[in-house]
């Protein structure tokens, strides 16, 4: 295995140390990345992915609203 292949199956969701680098992207809700939630949002419908952090399959967005009753929930 090369380093870029060792690069590509780590991921760019989590760092070893816990961290998202992708939440310094505008298409990830930080609130809900810091939830454990996928948070990637569908810039032209302003929809979220609410699934769990590295769920499998394809993202399932969801409406603002709904996003915004899983951040409160947590608090």
């Amino acid at each position: 295995m090369n380093a870029e292949q060792a690069a590509a199956s780590a991921g760019p969701t989590e760092t070893v140390d816990g961290e998202r680098p992708d939440l310094s992207n505008s298409n990830v809700r930080e609130d809900l990345a810091m939830a454990g939630r996928c948070a990637l949002v569908h810039l032209p419908t302003g929809r979220t992915c609410l699934l769990p952090l590295r769920h499998q399959g394809p993202c399932e967005f969801h409406r603002p609203q709904e996003a915004q009753d899983v951040v409160s929930s947590r608090d």
